[in-house]
């Protein structure tokens, strides 16, 4: 936050890395949150009005690892993610699951101390810290920058652009014309959002241009499976080390991301919940083949409403409590033509 040019908004491939480390060499890895210091304890709502987007997802990085070359598989053990002790949740009502429904932005600040977050916006819930950093990633090769899936897909959401100059970092114009934003993952990593990737995770990434050229940002305090937009953001710093496994990528056709655990993840399946369900079906309750977003849509809509008819809150807030702290789950995807999706709740944060 303090150095508002270092680090990078985009990935390329010739953004020079600023750290050269050995393979399990301890790496301290410091990163601002995801909003890049623009939202603060003293922020309204209407803040959110004025974001600039193109400053989202400031990464550290690159890190040259020594020895990856393209075709390894880079694995990324993940020691520590330490939180700094201000966070924030965002809720819009253009983006996310229930977009259609939310009717209005929404902004939480939050306390983070003793393993625990509190809002004065949320009033009687407490959420357990489980960080983990939104973003990880490695470097595109060339080849990836020119057959980027967004162009196919057409993406009219200035946010996600695969390609744009606005407050790109470094501001070159290679890297404005050509880097890709961070707002969706791809096979490199990038915004996984996978909120099992804590301390005691591993992350495998395979490798595309020497070095692997590592980068990391937008830590999570805490995260559900429905966001709203945003989990619980934050600064942090990320202890890790890196492990090159040579020609295991290529060798094991390994195109994506992959990740394994050395310990029980701190989320496993709450003693006490309460858990809502959600079918195929329109908002005219009509059904819709085999459509797995209108179940999760309708399940995340039923707790939501849940929350507000037991607990009393509002549908904002109600929103981004299941998007901190919700399950989602694929229940069924075979009994066509209505899938299942299912959206559990730990109770134990209102204790």
């Amino acid at each position: 936050m303090e150095e508002p040019a270092t680090g990078h908004n985009r990935w390329h491939p010739e953004i020079p890395a600023i750290l050269k480390v050995s393979p399990g060499e301890l790496v301290k890895l410091e990163t601002r949150d995801a909003a890049d210091g623009q939202i603060t304890s003293d922020c309204s709502v209407e803040k959110l009005l004025e974001l600039d987007s193109g400053r989202m997802h400031p990464l550290t990085g690159p890190v040259h690892v020594e020895g990856a070359a393209p075709g390894d598989l880079l694995e990324v053990e993940i020691v520590d993610v330490l939180p700094q002790s201000y966070g924030f949740g965002i809720q819009y009502h253009t983006l996310g699951v229930l977009k259609n429904h939310s009717p209005g932005p929404f902004l939480a600040h939050f306390d983070i101390k003793g393993g625990y977050a509190t809002s004065e916006q949320l009033r009687g819930v407490r959420f357990g810290g489980a960080p983990f950093m939104g973003v990880m990633g490695v470097a595109p090769s060339m080849d990836m920058l020119e057959r980027s899936r967004e162009y196919e897909l057409r993406l009219n959401l200035p946010e996600s652009q695969p390609c744009s100059a606005q407050s790109c970092v470094p501001k070159t114009e290679t890297v404005a014309r050509h880097g890709l934003r961070t707002i969706p993952p791809r096979s490199n990593g990038g915004n996984l959002d996978i909120r099992q990737l804590t301390a005691g995770a591993s992350l495998y990434l395979p490798v595309f241009v020497d070095g692997g050229l590592f980068s990391t940002g937008d830590a999570h305090f805490v995260q559900g499976e429905g966001e709203c937009v945003t989990g619980l953001e934050m600064g942090a710093t990320l202890l890790c080390r890196f492990h090159v496994h040579k020609a295991l990528a290529r060798e094991q056709n390994i195109k994506d991301a992959q990740y394994s655990f050395s310990r029980s993840p701190p989320q496993q399946r709450p003693r006490h919940f309460h858990a809502t369900t959600g079918q195929s079906f329109n908002n005219d309750g009509e059904p819709v083949h085999s459509d797995l977003q209108r179940a999760v849509e309708n399940a995340l809509l039923n707790m939501v409403e849940h929350l507000m008819e037991t607990r009393q809150y509002d549908f904002q807030q109600a929103y981004l409590i299941c998007s901190l702290a919700a399950d989602l789950r694929i229940s069924q995807a075979v009994n066509v033509p209505n899938f299942t999706a299912s959206v559990i709740l730990d109770l134990s944060i209102f204790d």
